[in-house]
């Protein structure tokens, strides 16, 4: 009888040894991190009624840029062709400059898509594309709190800057010749391949006009 239960405790160790499920076979897998400047996923409208995703520019920098046009700091960087110049610029290096709008429909900043185009045309502004978020879901995703405000994302979709377009946190044009602009000094350096040397700022401006919960 004892040589019996030997031998079955012997086959058992075996059994394990030679391709069982052992306890730490069983433990289920470790939870991979996730990297929290990993930017959200998005998909919206763009102007033409196509969608667009954030997915489509993997392997790109894309600029995201929140815009309302009735706010006098956008205006600051639209009425004499400041954001025009800095959008024309990167587009050309090969970066994605999505400008949204995340006004809720009838609140300031909100416009048709024609209202948007003509704009457009109007100020001469060059981004990719216009995106219309009026539900504001991509912009609460990313924390978007003012206009204007600015999230920089590298090729792999990391976010590498959140936050104001430059240090002169007011709503005159002439400060723009002696302020500091973040999305230049991001850009510069990460497009050549180096760490980015401002992560965070504090955004300044009007308010999103996001629709009520």
């Amino acid at each position: 009888m004892r040589k019996t239960i030997r031998l079955a405790a012997i086959a058992i160790v075996g059994f394990t040894l030679s391709g069982g499920v052992s306890a730490e076979e069983k433990a289920p897998a470790a939870e991979k991190k996730v990297n929290p400047d990993l930017a959200p996923a998005f998909v919206l409208k763009d102007l033409a009624g196509k969608e667009r995703s954030l997915k489509e520019f993997a392997g790109k920098f894309v600029v995201l840029e929140w815009c309302n046009h009735g706010c006098p700091f956008v205006k600051k960087h639209y009425q004499k062709g400041h954001m025009q110049k800095l959008q024309e610029k990167y587009t050309k290096k090969g970066v994605i400059w999505l400008t949204i709008c995340s006004s809720a429909e009838a609140k300031q900043g909100w416009m048709t898509t024609d209202g948007w185009k003509a704009k457009n045309e109007k100020s001469g502004a060059k981004p990719t594309a216009v995106l219309i978020d009026t539900n504001g879901k991509v912009g609460k995703a990313y924390g978007a709190k003012t206009t204007p405000q600015i999230c920089i994302i590298n090729k792999k979709g990391v976010r590498v800057y959140d936050g104001a377009i430059d240090d002169k946190r007011s709503r005159h044009t002439e400060d723009i010749k002696t302020s500091k602009n973040y999305v230049t000094i991001v850009l510069d350096a990460v497009m050549a391949g180096k760490p980015s040397p401002i992560r965070r700022t504090r955004p300044y401006g009007c308010s999103v006009k996001y629709a009520a919960p």
